[in-house]
């Protein structure tokens, strides 16, 4: 027998009625408020950011959540009051390309922003109470700078990884950069294999000793900087831990574009064009994984709900005692590289942008899919989470930034057309993903070996182009309209 549902609005109401007879807090109120799913089925647009001439590739709040940075591939970094989308502060970063990312540095009173972008650079701005924004370039990488992750209540220091696999520790006070390590591939690809691009970094908020770093290839690594002999002198390369589905290890043709730590430290891992996997701290494989040493399972009969990949402990050979991977599933992310993130006051639900377009909310815990919302024409990249309520700040493609608020009248359901023509999305995302990786391969050799062979890669690159359109078609002209998502 089917159980009925219990009503999410009689709940409200008594967690009003409680709050107003002082039997619960005006905090533990607003988590709990915070944490409803009927207000993340009444998230809509509210207000858009227009003001940027290129894609937005980063967005963050400050502390107190009432101003936004972002950037932008026009070079620029805007502070908005996001309210009333009055924009306080606009000024070229610097850069001679995209930014990547740009965030507040704690306790600096929104006085003090780093920029990492495509030229490598990792600059430092200043605004200072009048006059023009003093601008630093503090270090730059081989190759673009994809991500900085900055310590946890500390004004002054943060990290950065770019494509060139190199982790750098940056610390304002002194304006210097210190290289930690160059993110090395497992054993087996070492000799053809130099070095892993970085595209994410973050922080664990319980323990800010440690980080994860994530890129082309299939493992997202846990370091520990109480490790590091700042002489240089400690091997530091090595990882603590590693984290990777079992049915991933050893598969070349996936990687991570994103990352990101909750307040369980549990890891969400975002792979292109695969999934979303949340690991908890006992899910590790080791600093040094094996294929094949885990055995992994379906966890359908372990009744959890959701999707999940499991594995045996690795502190004992019983395989009876089974750990989960949540996995969270229906977006696509194959064309760019995409942020994943928490949302909610206690990181109850996951949320990323698509290929299609939208936004993907789902329930941490299951992994079911709550809401799918319209957002960019093309690709949404980035969304970041208001620090202190329900609302939701996403970028993309688009030159504009959407703001979220639970305002709509009436609760959304799952659009109908999620799941159809997956087929062709999938043809698309194996014509990209494969061959835009053998076009990639050389581009750190284009240099030494002439013009000759970068016109044979642009070449490669048009072709590629043509086909993807001509796919694209044969999928537009079967959906009705609608996107698509594989």
């Amino acid at each position: 027998m089917n159980k009925k549902p219990k009503l999410s609005n009689g709940k409200a109401v008594v967690n009003v009625w409680q709050r107003e007879l002082g039997q619960i807090s005006g905090r533990h109120f607003s988590h709990r408020l915070g944490a409803s799913e009927d207000l993340v089925l009444r998230l809509d647009i509210c207000r858009k950011l227009e003001k940027h001439r290129g894609c937005v590739n980063t967005i963050n709040f400050n502390v107190d959540g009432d101003i936004l940075v972002s950037g932008s591939d026009d070079k620029s970094v805007i502070l908005w009051n996001w309210k009333t989308r009055n924009i306080k502060l606009s000024f070229d970063s610097g850069h001679s390309n995209n930014v990547f990312h740009a965030n507040f540095m704690p306790l600096s009173d929104d006085r003090s922003i780093v920029t990492c972008a495509a030229d490598g650079q990792v600059r430092h701005a200043q605004i200072p109470e009048r006059g023009n924004v003093e601008i630093k370039l503090l270090g730059k990488h081989h190759g673009g700078a994809h991500k900085l992750a900055i310590e946890p209540g500390s004004p002054h220091t943060f990290y950065t990884c770019g494509e060139d696999g190199l982790v750098q520790h940056f610390d304002l006070r002194t304006g210097t950069a210190t290289e930690l390590f160059t993110c090395q591939p497992t054993k087996d690809r070492k000799h053809y294999l130099p070095f892993i691009h970085l595209h994410a970094i973050t922080i664990n908020p319980r323990n800010p000793n440690l980080f994860a770093v994530a890129g082309s290839d299939e493992y997202a690594r846990i370091f520990d900087i109480r490790k590091c002999k700042w002489d240089g002198s400690s091997g530091f390369g090595q990882p603590t831990d590693i984290f990777c589905p079992q049915h991933l290890i050893g598969d070349e043709k996936v990687g991570i574009t994103g990352l990101a730590f909750s307040e369980l430290s549990e890891l969400l891992v975002s792979y292109n064009d695969e999934f979303i996997y949340l690991f908890t701290p006992d899910m590790g494989l080791g600093p040094n994984p094996v294929p094949g040493s885990l055995p992994y399972k379906n966890n359908d009969a372990y009744g959890l709900g959701g999707d999940h990949v499991s594995a045996a402990s690795p502190s004992n050979g019983d395989v009876d005692e089974v750990i989960t991977a949540q996995v969270y599933k229906g977006h696509r992310n194959c064309r760019t590289l995409k942020g994943v993130n928490f949302f909610g006051p206690k990181c109850e639900f996951v949320v990323s942008g698509s290929d299609c377009g939208r936004i993907f909310i789902w329930r941490k815990k299951g992994g079911k899919l709550l809401r799918v919302m319209e957002a960019d024409k093309t690709v949404v990249n980035c969304i970041e989470s208001h620090p202190h309520t329900m609302v939701l700040a996403s970028s993309g493609i688009d030159n504009d930034i959407k703001l979220w608020t639970p305002n709509a009248l009436e609760k959304a359901t799952l659009p109908k057309n999620i799941n159809q023509n997956s087929q062709a999305r999938r043809r698309i995302s194996q014509i990209t993903h494969q061959e835009l990786q053998r076009i990639s391969l050389p581009r750190q050799r284009i240099s030494i070996d002439g013009i000759e062979q970068n016109l044979t890669l642009r070449r490669a690159f048009l072709e590629l182009i043509s086909r993807f359109h001509a796919v694209d078609d044969e999928a537009s002209g079967n959906d009705d309209g609608g996107d698509i998502i594989g």
